[in-house]
């Protein structure tokens, strides 16, 4: 009876160390999980399957007011060319990540798109998790 006793309480033990673990993995990742997109805007974003790229070389985001962002940094419809050569310049490959909040009208995204396309830019569309 004593025997049992020792396994249920090295049993306790061994679940609370793992659950200690757990916590900190969780902690962690709520402290990085910001790092990983500094430069990007706080949009609502589509739900899709499956992943994303983590490589970031330049951020475009579009907002549902038709507002056009590089980075952080707000800029006009006419200028969004210019701006991603300046700060794609000197890429081995060039990587846009669009950002375009929910309820955009698709020729937004579109636009960039061809803008990338002319440029031989990679395009990756970010989403939330579904």
């Amino acid at each position: 009876m004593n025997l049992r006793g020792r396994n249920k309480v090295s049993a306790e033990f061994s679940m609370s160390s793992m659950t200690d673990i757990v916590f900190l993995l969780l902690v962690f990742f709520l402290l990085t999980s910001p790092a990983i997109t500094p430069d990007a805007l706080d949009l609502i974003l589509p739900k899709a399957k499956g992943k994303t790229s983590n490589v970031q070389k330049a951020s475009v985001s579009i907002t549902k007011d038709g507002a056009y962002y590089v980075d952080k940094e707000r800029v006009s419809e006419y200028s969004i060319e210019s701006e991603l050569k300046k700060t794609l310049a000197g890429q081995e490959e060039p990587t846009i990540i669009l950002r375009a909040e929910e309820g955009v009208p698709i020729e937004d995204a579109v636009f960039v798109m061809d803008i990338a396309n002319r440029n031989n830019f990679k395009v990756v569309l970010a989403v939330r998790p579904n």
